[in-house]
């Protein structure tokens, strides 16, 4: 028996998602989506067309609107499903995801938002929220509850109106993601907030992001990019798509070294997928020096996405920065490989240079953009530790992150002006 759910791209039912006995999964776009007006492919890696796609390209695509990792595992046992069940992990969360789609079983549809599709949470709802996490994330199985996101981290979708936290039932789209900190890696959340902070101080596009407290409990309230909020109260999804997902790499496979997107093939994406290819090369590029600068060595496919703000995407701003070389029992090696180095302290000039083309102007852009960075993040790191200590916001992890990035920065300017 085959069973479906209708995908849904915003408010048109552009296909389904099949699941045969095998448990393979298939994907076709309906014939009355593509003569429609509102056709748009749902992703990069399946182009608009009348056949149906096979499970090689439609798994990793669909799975990757998943948690990854011990997040997906937890998430299964909660509900009462195989972890490796994409399909039915979708049937019963994928009603908000990532982006701009959501799953239905057929003859169900997303409801239309009327404004009251939120349950406010108080103190103590939010804090006991918090210690459900780890054991549901997504809050899985939650009564009107439908969100899935990617990530190995434990986070839930919120909505956020003014001072007032709260989870979305029904069709309200969230407008934030919460993260509190990640178990047994002391100082996540102060961890990121620094490193998204210092981001947005360097020019670099990233969400904007604030600390809170549930009780005891840290977490960051962070601003969906994928989300469009208008003038009259009303929200707009936008559709989005990790790289892996582009390029139809399972996010088990995300790490460059398992057969993940890495550089080379980032950067060749970008070129033949984004609307200015040529801007979005240099700010992918500017990523990878910052995710170096900060020590983020876990910076893989599915940490970097495409926006699609129209019919042709571009580059999204930077997310899930956390410095990784503060914590010993993190990998030292860099999701992404430069020039085929992979560890820090071992990557030289002529490896960086491997990212631009083989001319002279090219190159000399590329120093130019590494040596301001390095140049630039001491100074801000060092204004904004000041303005966390002012503002009571503190924690021992933010001096190590200081003392790697003084060590990146130092590293970088050193190749540079050899």
């Amino acid at each position: 028996m085959t069973h479906l759910l209708d995908v849904w791209f915003g408010q048109a039912k552009a296909g389904a998602l099949s699941q045969d006995e095998a448990g393979a999964l298939s994907y076709a776009y309906y014939p009355n989506y593509l003569i429609g007006q509102e056709q748009r492919a749902i992703s990069f890696s399946m182009p608009l067309q009348e056949a149906p796609y096979a499970d090689r390209i439609v798994r990793p695509f669909f799975s990757g609107l998943l948690p990854d990792e011990g997040a997906r595992q937890r998430l299964a046992g909660a509900l009462g499903i195989s972890a490796g069940n994409a399909f039915g992990l979708l049937e019963v969360i994928g009603g908000e995801c990532a982006g701009a789609l959501s799953l239905y079983p057929p003859g169900q549809e997303p409801q239309s938002w009327d404004g009251d599709g939120v349950e406010i949470l108080s103190p103590a709802r939010l804090e006991e929220i918090l210690g459900m996490l780890r054991e549901r994330p997504l809050l899985g199985g939650e009564e009107g509850v439908r969100l899935s996101l990617a990530g190995a981290q434990d986070k839930l979708a919120v909505c956020v109106e003014g001072e007032n936290i709260g989870l979305a039932k029904g069709g309200r789209p969230t407008t934030h993601i919460l993260k509190p900190l990640i178990q047994a890696l002391d100082g996540t959340v102060e961890n990121e907030l620094f490193c998204l902070r210092l981001a947005a101080r360097l020019k670099l596009p990233v969400p904007s992001v604030e600390m809170q407290h549930g009780g005891a409990i840290p977490f960051l309230l962070i601003e969906r990019y994928d989300r469009s909020r208008h003038k009259d109260g009303t929200i707009t999804r936008l559709h989005q798509e990790d790289f892996c997902q582009a390029l139809s790499v399972p996010p088990e496979l995300k790490y460059e070294e398992e057969g993940g997107p890495g550089a080379e093939r980032s950067l060749d994406l970008i070129d033949r997928a984004t609307a200015r290819p040529a801007a979005d090369r240099l700010a992918f590029i500017r990523m990878l020096i910052f995710h170096y600068l900060v020590g983020n060595a876990d910076a893989h496919g599915k940490n970097y996405a495409l926006l699609y703000r129209a019919k042709v995407p571009d580059l999204a701003p930077l997310y899930d920065v956390v410095c990784t070389a503060a914590y010993p029992r993190l990998a030292k090696k860099l999701a992404m490989a430069i020039g085929g180095r992979s560890l820090p302290d071992t990557i030289q000039l002529k490896h960086w240079l491997t990212l631009v083309p083989d001319t002279r102007g090219a190159q000399r852009l590329l120093i130019k953009d590494m040596t301001e960075l390095a140049g630039r993040i001491r100074g801000e790191a060092d204004k904004l530790l000041a303005e966390f200590e002012d503002a009571g916001t503190s924690h021992e992890i933010l001096n190590t992150v200081r003392g790697i990035i003084e060590t990146r920065a130092a590293h970088l300017l050193r190749i540079t002006h050899a």
